[in-house]
């Protein structure tokens, strides 16, 4: 039998090589995803500043001139860093060789930049048929908005995302993260592995994209479904759902407990935690349906009822039920609670006598695990070892 002892330490992805030229969120979240699973990321950068995301701060890690955006460390773990300069040949000559040693070439740059350097699947293809491309755009590179750059807050903003959050009366408001960029981030990974997949049939690579509009329309789920099958237009609807309740913030005695009630059973036993039998047989909240019509109404009920005792009665009443049901936490205590329940939030890797904690992939593989082998790099702190590599091939 083969010997699988090394499985762990090479990583599921142990085998690839990816040739990085991406900056700022989307793109370089599904490198870092590719390289947590074990794959060689390189990633270029150009001399100076690098990475738009090393000057976004505060916060800061370190101090000084050396000190670096915390922006820039969530998105850049696992990768090795080569300075070139595209517009200068032999940069450029350097830039090719990755390429044509790399099973995968990403970008985000505006459409035809990579074409215009001669590093596109079809010139790349004609020295290396197996490699795979893959282009992050705004908005497509055929159409009208091929032209376009797009960056999270704006697609939020076209996409209908902001349409439909924030209060039901209050303004338009964005997501408090950039989710239209990690949506766009994980399908370019899902789209970068299914092309590996089939390469290993036909040994021939392919050229995938991704953009952030469609990210974002994808992203919308019920609420696209909603317009496209029955030609609704949804608005806002606070922290409730348009087809589920009780599905809400409700107010305990000091503070809002979150309770996810979406089935009949769960309704069920929420009456009963709640020692409210009566709702059960109510013609206002009989089923889902009559609950979502009734919603002001069921929530004066519950809140008549939460508002009794603390956050913390209840939501340790109602977890022992079996319900769905929580605090909204702050940021902080969102990673104590993590770790409370097991789940190990935080990774931290030891190098050269200094410690870099990084959020835990949330992949879990049993017999190849992600895990944190490089903190992210400063520009160029592999470009010397990335040469002398590139000439011993």
């Amino acid at each position: 039998m083969p010997d699988h002892s090394d499985r762990s330490s090479q990583g599921a992805l142990g085998a690839l090589r990816i040739a990085d030229f991406s900056r700022v969120l989307a793109a370089p979240l599904a490198t870092m995803v590719l390289g947590d699973l074990g794959a060689d990321v390189i990633k270029i950068e150009q001399p100076g500043m690098g990475d738009d995301t090393r000057t976004w701060g505060p916060p800061w890690w370190g101090e000084g001139e050396a000190a670096t955006s915390t922006y820039y460390l969530g998105l850049n773990r696992n990768k090795r860093s080569i300075s070139l300069d595209l517009r200068q040949e032999q940069d450029l000559q350097v830039a090719r060789q990755i390429c044509q040693s790399a099973d995968v070439v990403v970008d985000n740059f505006r459409t035809g930049t990579m074409e215009r350097f001669g590093l596109d699947r079809e010139k790349l293809a004609k020295v290396h048929p197996g490699v795979i491309t893959c282009s992050v755009t705004g908005f497509g590179s055929t159409g009208a908005g091929a032209d376009l750059a797009g960056y999270d807050f704006l697609i939020q903003a076209m996409s209908g995302i902001m349409h439909i959050t924030g209060e039901v009366d209050g303004e338009p408001s964005k997501i408090g993260s950039a989710m239209v960029d990690q949506l766009t981030g994980l399908y370019a990974a899902v789209g970068i592995l299914a092309a590996v997949e089939e390469r290993h049939r036909t040994g021939l690579g392919q050229h995938v994209e991704v953009s952030l509009m469609q990210s974002a329309l994808a992203g919308l789920l019920n609420v696209g479904s909603a317009h496209v099958v029955a030609d609704v237009d949804p608005g806002r609807h606070g922290n409730r759902h348009p087809s589920i309740a009780p599905y809400e913030p409700y107010q305990a005695a000091d503070g809002p407990v979150v309770v996810a009630a979406a089935s009949p059973v769960l309704w069920e036993r929420l009456c009963a935690a709640l020692d409210r039998q009566a709702w059960k047989i109510d013609p206002r909240f009989a089923n889902n349906e009559a609950r979502v019509a009734n919603v002001e109404e069921l929530a004066e009920e519950v809140n008549g009822v939460l508002a009794t005792n603390t956050v913390k009665h209840w939501v340790a009443l109602l977890q022992e039920a079996g319900i769905p049901a929580g605090p909204i936490n702050n940021v902080r205590q969102a990673f104590i609670a993590a770790q409370a329940l097991g789940l190990d939030p935080i990774t931290t890797l030891t190098n050269q006598d200094s410690e870099f904690r990084s959020v835990r992939s949330p992949l879990k593989l049993s017999a190849t695990p992600p895990a944190v082998r490089r903190p992210p790099p400063v520009n160029d702190q592999h470009g010397e070892e990335i040469r002398q590599e590139l000439l011993d091939d």
